[in-house]
């Protein structure tokens, strides 16, 4: 059963939190290197500089990106910039957003805790994306470096009647300890617990269920190894020291506020594609119809093929496709009895996901990339805003733009609940939990209190 607990959260100083909105960032894996330059101007201590420090000629083994977050972090610490609690704590968190789907605000609720990292094949904490160990490697130095969790893993349970919530009716009614709106429109408050019968309570109701990750799967498997190697130097006993948790974000799967966006594909390049004879060869497996321009700026013309897609995809797995010089976008629906011909290696979870549909079919079979090739960066990009996927192949910037329906929220449990994993980006759960607002040190003599 998946096991929470309170902790000793590290926190801006109150001085400083009417600049909140200056000192967060989002995960970083998502921070583009002109965003990275804009957070280290937004404020000399902006957590970009612990989550995700600047490169710089002559770094060496002994003074590096890594070596400087965990400079600056022990220094804020000296400096009260960070402050620790004197007792454990939990944090619930609100934020609200525009989704953009035209049905006003939404918010999404939080709840900010430790939870005992499991081994894999547990089946208590449940991954459904791949990682990948280069990923891997570069947030555990900077766990190792620093001692510490800056961000928390995004993580859902099943909650149908939201008694965890209910629980905390009451706790949120006086002001939040932090409120901010931050520049991509989102807005924050964070509040604090400090009661133990809370949480025993919200321990037995998350007991028995397990946690799907939806963001965050490389740092928690950093926080395993690093769990790991943490063990073979200080021991596994007492079963709750410090380094045997990690830091979470957890949502309920039904909070109207969990919104699921997906991640287009984008082509940089490739030399095997011809429009024509790449149509006759999908066509063996998907209907294929086109859907021209209605204005002349691709933007304007996004909105109505997005709803297109849209609709198409209520039917069965559709996947639109524009390249450069494209008029048109064109609709891909997989025609009925070929989805066998996806492989006898897929569960058929699996094979209704659009991502491995798009994946097999289209990449590999009708363009033949290899599926080493899908993994390379150089070739292949992202993109969750469908408006902006279109205008990167318009303006020369990419040469195809594969483009997707959202992952829907029952598919990620049936694939995670049944050991399975996606393709990467096969979700983008939106928005990011944001990072900056409470910190975890790791004390590997620091004895965790389970409620």
């Amino acid at each position: 059963m998946a096991i929470i607990a309170p902790f000793r959260g590290l926190t801006y100083n109150k001085a400083l939190l009417e600049e909140a909105a200056n000192l967060v960032a989002p995960p970083y894996d998502v921070i583009s290197e002109e965003e990275q330059d804009g957070y280290y101007r937004a404020h000399p201590k902006n957590v970009v500089r612990l989550i995700l420090g600047k490169r710089r000629v002559g770094d060496s083994d002994w003074d590096n990106r890594y070596t400087r977050s965990a400079d600056d972090y022990k220094r804020w610490q000296s400096e009260d910039v960070l402050v620790r609690s004197g007792r454990p704590c939990m944090y619930v968190t609100s934020m609200s957003f525009d989704p953009g789907d035209g049905n006003g605000l939404k918010t999404r609720w939080g709840l900010i805790a430790l939870v005992r990292i499991e081994d894999e094949g547990s089946g208590v904490v449940l991954p459904h994306e791949r990682t990948f160990s280069a990923h891997k490697d570069d947030r555990l130095k900077l766990m190792r470096a620093c001692g510490a969790q800056f961000s928390q893993i995004f993580g859902l349970y099943e909650d149908r009647e939201n008694r965890l919530m209910d629980c905390l009716k009451g706790t949120t009614d006086g002001g939040p300890s932090v409120a901010f709106d931050f520049k991509d429109g989102t807005s924050h408050r964070m509040w604090v617990l400090e009661d133990p019968l809370v949480f025993r309570v919200l321990g037995e109701v998350l007991a028995g269920k397990a946690i799907f990750i939806a963001d965050g799967h490389h740092r928690y498997e950093t926080a395993r190894n690093y769990r790991n190697m943490m063990r073979a130097r200080y021991g596994s006993r007492p079963a709750n020291r410090s380094y045997e948790f990690v830091m979470m974000s957890l949502t309920n799967m039904d909070d109207p506020g969990l919104v699921i966006l997906p991640s287009h594909r984008l082509i940089k390049r490739c030399s095997r594609f011809e429009p024509d004879a790449f149509r006759d060869k999908v066509s063996r497996w998907f209907d294929i119809k086109a859907r021209p321009m209605n204005n002349p700026d691709i933007t304007a013309s996004s909105s109505e093929w997005k709803r297109l897609l849209m609709s198409a995809g209520e039917e069965r797995s559709t996947v639109g496709f524009f390249h450069r010089g494209g008029k048109e976008l064109n609709l891909l629906g997989l025609r009925p009895g070929v989805r066998h011909e996806m492989g006898d290696d897929l569960h058929e979870s699996l094979k209704n996901l659009d991502v491995l549909v798009l994946s097999r079919f289209i990449l590999q079979k009708a363009l033949g990339f290899s599926k080493e090739d899908l993994d390379d960066e150089e070739v292949f990009q992202y993109q969750s805003n469908f408006a902006k996927a279109l205008s990167l192949v318009a303006s020369g910037s990419c040469e195809l733009t594969f483009l997707l329906n959202p992952t829907r929220m029952e598919q990620v449990k049936e694939v995670a609940s049944s050991g399975l994993i996606m393709p990467r980006k096969s979700t983008y759960f939106y928005p990011k939990v944001i990072t900056g607002l409470v910190f975890n040190t790791i004390d590997p003599y620091e004895i965790i209190q389970v409620p």
